[in-house]
């Protein structure tokens, strides 16, 4: 059976071409993953399909009510899902955490507006909170397109060649080495001779010295 994930958002149309172009869109039409993107607004009893309200307390911006969001997920919930809110602070997203939901059967993707979403629904709807980076987005429509790319990859049959996964930044802890192509030589810049060599180990050996490389120059937290 094929993972099936619900998107929630008050601005649908934002996930229009993501869901139909490239590796994602072949993965829907090959039916080996489905997504369904649900505006928010279509579960609010409110005359104008008002989904916000002032915050309690006082305070700039306005913040999701639970009545749309518990309507929403208690309707498209079943048994075993993953209920999955999109906020700047929650446990950052990772090529583990995404290969991990990818064997999941059913998510539930909350993409969070305004100044966020009232705590009870955090506190009784959600099964996980998933930071895409330590910044704020207008909404996190794009954080659930990320979520959704990344974890694409890790289900049979996206991806054209398996064996790319084994060679990527982040697949067992060290960035990517720098890949090339023809010609191999342009305006004075050659590629490494390794590469030209036909002799995969010391191509091998070379790649992962590069890639030890390039993560102690820009990512040495990995390293520890």
């Amino acid at each position: 059976m094929a993972l099936h994930i619900d998107v929630l958002t008050l601005f649908p149309g934002m996930l229009d071409g993501f869901l139909t172009e490239s590796m994602l869109g072949k993965a829907l039409e090959n039916r080996l993953l489905s997504v369904r993107v649900h505006d928010t607004r279509d579960w609010s009893t409110d005359k104008h399909r008002a989904a916000d309200d002032r915050p309690f307390g006082g305070g700039a911006g306005m913040v999701m009510t639970p009545e749309p969001v518990f309507a929403a997920i208690e309707q498209l919930q079943t048994p075993g899902c993953r209920r999955i809110y999109l906020t700047p602070d929650g446990v950052p997203y990772s090529q583990k955490l995404a290969e991990e939901l990818a064997r999941e059967k059913h998510l539930i993707l909350l993409s969070g507006h305004y100044e966020g979403i009232d705590q009870r629904i955090r506190d009784t709807v959600i099964d996980q909170e998933i930071s895409i980076g330590d910044y704020v987005l207008t909404n996190g429509t794009l954080p659930a397109a990320v979520v959704i790319d990344a974890l694409a990859r890790f289900i049979p049959g996206v991806l054209g060649e398996e064996k790319s996964l084994t060679h990527e930044s982040f697949t067992g802890k060290l960035l990517d080495f720098p890949q090339y192509t023809r010609p191999a030589e342009f305006r004075g810049m050659s590629v490494p001779k390794v590469l030209l060599s036909g002799n995969h180990a010391e191509i091998e050996k070379w790649r992962n010295a590069q890639r030890i490389e390039k993560t102690r120059q820009v990512r040495p937290d990995l390293l520890k």
